[in-house]
């Protein structure tokens, strides 16, 4: 393959070829680094045109298993369904090259990301996105201007622009950046938490092993949380933003020779009608308002389409669609002006006002724990399921080798009903998975799972307006519900920005009207001392770092008040205790985990099975979990454990054939009974030799629990064989 240009980034070469594959496509481009390779294609159909402002593009980034040298797993050999990671990185994507296109660009567009080879290092979202910007920068579609990211980490205290994936192992942030030249255009944030704590642990589940009860020594990881402060946050803008810059700079100047010329396409941006526009002002604005004045989307639909019918019998003449674009504009003016000159949103609040929140936890009875969190119009019912190790989810990547575990998930599902629509719940889509992948960044970095699986499922009931942050605050009062260890608390906040290009508004709790009519959608999570996660997304063409560094830190005072609000709600929280799995920690001294797990695993397993538990055992420091189904078997499981360890130790005695001692009959068989000696230690007396004659049954002459004298006969490898006295 001949490149035809090679440019030297921070911490990384890429390497593209404009000319020589997918040569029918509007645009291609065919990019190396590394070992990675990357096919990017932008196509347009010609034939069609959306009559409307929607632009119908779509974006499929493709991961091919032999990229990695792997044959699919499973029973299908071939590739199906995207991955959770496919689906999340199109999304990427398509909000970061969405922006470039021209108003009224209403072609049916498909951009075609295919991953031919990759390395254990690439960064391939940050890959698949220069991809996709070259082939359409230099595709003959009218956009000229180049978009790139940049991933930044925090490596031993030191920020590391564009790390490779195992230096994002050591990472305590993973920020991904887009932008040109002179804006950024979006933020995918995380923190996470500090150092990673392994445990050389022994994890006993019966369900693992029906034999034993012993499974293999398992890792088992912890992070401690780290929210990163606000100043800390923008200075990594402020260096990762001069890199995006000046590496969008050297892609215009290179690809600009391999641009072809330009299509002559015709744009169908909807085209106002200014005389109803200004029918409307004089005559309806009032009525505007108040159907603006409605905060649900279904009622504020119903009012305007109300006004428009009543419209329409003044003037029959006119054209719906036209009169439906003209109150569009109309409200749309009204609801921004507003905010700019008299500082007051449709709902009547101020720019940083949080609306009525309530919260009610633990309100379905056969869950592990849920939570019903309410603000304004907006509802999440987020419920929480816990499980063990063998319930997390397995999952392959291109760039690690083997299968992995997620042993935290978090699903967000929408349904219509939730903005009164009449639409049939299908699959999950690109929104909500990213979502869901938004409120589980925010809340692991605080939550300590000691090896188990934790599954936090949201329910939107009602949205108007940020409902992922809803769900974010759900499901931190849904693990606390549950009784799970957290390092902090954590909500989530989504705010707006309205700029007229002099004036500008930054709005706290946005509402479904503010992010819709506005020019922001920025969702940030954290603690009351820094962030966890955070998404910003800009429709204006991008924001400046004193904008974003303001809406920070209002973002943190409309997270503090939510803040206090859970910590109240936390005091009220009943538990599930009929229900909700039980998990118990204490350490014993180590010299007795021989007694603990018995002879070939005999007394954990009784323990195991007697009490419904799992039990994890440290040999190394004495730290016993207990986990099990609910609180009784689990106390009744540690006080079991405490009993062999309090019990004083019979010294092992050395056993010689000849020996008599005193046992007890602790179990008949049919061939026998076994003889419990002094030391604990059982020998089998054989049914031949139960008594001085011939013995049909071994219970017609002894009982369990009865004393009897017995002689050590002999010895077979570990096990006793005994006679009678």
């Amino acid at each position: 393959m001949k490149y035809d240009v090679k440019l030297e980034l921070e911490n990384r070469v890429e390497e593209y070829s404009f000319r020589d594959v997918a040569k029918q496509a509007n645009g291609a481009a065919w990019l190396r680094s590394g070992d990675t390779v990357i096919l990017a294609t932008v196509v347009i159909d010609e034939t069609e045109i959306v009559k409307d402002d929607f632009l119908p593009l779509t974006v499929q980034y493709i991961e091919k298993t032999y990229a990695a040298g792997k044959i699919p797993g499973g029973f299908f050999k071939r590739e199906t369904k995207p991955s959770d990671f496919e689906t999340l990185t199109s999304r990427i994507v398509d909000r970061s090259l969405r922006p470039l296109f021209p108003k009224g660009f209403g072609y049916p567009t498909q951009i075609t990301i295919l991953v031919f080879s990759a390395d254990s290092e690439s960064d391939l979202q940050v890959l698949a996105l220069n991809a996709a910007s070259a082939a359409l920068y230099t595709s003959n579609i009218d956009i000229n201007t180049s978009v790139c990211a940049v991933r930044a980490g925090k490596i031993n205290g030191e920020l590391v622009m564009n790390p490779t994936l195992s230096q994002m192992k050591d990472s305590t942030l993973d920020l991904y950046l887009c932008g040109t030249k002179k804006e950024l255009l979006m933020i995918e944030m995380r923190s996470f938490g500090g150092e990673k704590v392994e445990l050389n642990e022994m994890f006993i589940d019966p369900m693992l092993d029906p034999t034993m009860g012993i499974a293999p020594a398992t890792m088992f990881s912890s992070h401690v949380s780290n929210a990163m402060g606000e100043d800390e946050l923008i200075n990594v803008f402020e260096k990762a933003e001069q890199v995006l810059f000046a590496a969008n700079a050297k892609y215009e100047e290179l690809f600009l020779a391999y641009k072809k010329e330009t299509l002559s396409i015709e744009y169908k941006a909807h085209q106002i009608n200014d005389v109803m526009v200004s029918y409307l002002r004089e005559n309806h604005l009032d009525e505007v308002r108040a159907a603006m004045h409605n905060m649900a989307k279904s009622e504020r639909s119903t009012a305007l389409r109300g006004l428009r019918k009543k419209i329409l019998l003044e003037k029959e003449e006119w054209v719906e669609i036209e009169l439906k674009d003209a109150l569009e504009k109309v409200k749309k003016e009204e609801v921004r002006a507003q905010i700019l000159n008299e500082k007051i949103r449709a709902d009547g609040r101020g720019l940083t006002q949080i609306r009525p929140i309530s919260i009610s936890t633990n309100v379905l009875p056969s869950a592990h724990s849920s939570c019903l969190f309410t603000r304004g119009g907006t509802q999440a019912l987020v419920v929480l399921t816990m499980g063990g190790a063998k319930d997390a989810q397995m999952f392959e990547t291109l760039t690690q080798e083997g299968t992995q575990n997620e042993n935290f998930m978090v699903h967000y599902n929408f349904s219509g009903f939730a903005v009164g629509e009449a639409s049939p719940v299908v699959g999950t889509k690109r929104r909500e998975l990213g979502h869901g992948n938004l409120a589980k960044r925010a809340l692991e970095p605080i939550t300590n799972l000691d090896g188990q699986t934790v599954r936090l499922v949201s329910e939107i009931l009602e949205s108007n307006g940020s409902s992922s942050m809803a769900t974010v605050c759900g499901g931190y009062m849904a693990l606390k519900a549950a009784d799970i260890e957290t390092s902090d608390v954590i909500a989530g906040i989504a705010m707006g920005m309205v700029s007229d290009g002099e004036k500008y508004a930054i709005l706290s709790d946005i509402m479904g009207l503010e992010d819709h009519d506005g020019d922001m959608d920025f969702k940030v999570t954290g603690s009351k001392d820094g962030i966890t996660a955070m998404q910003m997304d800009i429709k204006l063409g991008g924001i400046s770092l004193n904008v974003l560094k303001e809406a920070l830190y209002q973002a943190k005072e409309g997270r503090a008040h939510i803040i206090d609000i859970m910590i109240e709600a936390e005091k009220e929280i009943e538990f599930n205790d009929g229900v909700l799995p039980s998990t118990d920690f204490f350490h014993i001294d180590p010299g007795f985990i021989g007694e603990i797990i018995g002879q070939a695993g005999k007394t954990i397993r009784e323990i195991i099975e007697k009490f419904e538990v799992a039990i994890d055992i440290d040999k190394k420091d004495g730290k016993v979990k207990i986990t099990g189904k609910n609180k009784t078997g689990v106390a009744g499981a540690r006080g079991h454990i405490e009993d062999i360890v309090n019990t004083p130790k019979v010294a092992k005695i050395k056993y010689e054939v000849g020996a008599k001692y005193e046992g007890t009959v602790k179990k008949i068989v049919e061939f026998g009974a076994f003889i419990e000696l002094p030391d604990g230690t059982d020998g089998l007396l054989h049914i031949s030799k139960v008594a001085d004659h011939k013995v049909e049954k071994v219970s017609d002459v002894l009982s369990e629990g009865e004393k009897i004298r017995v002689e050590i006969l002999e010895f077979k490898g570990n096990k006793i064989s005994l006679g009678r006295a």
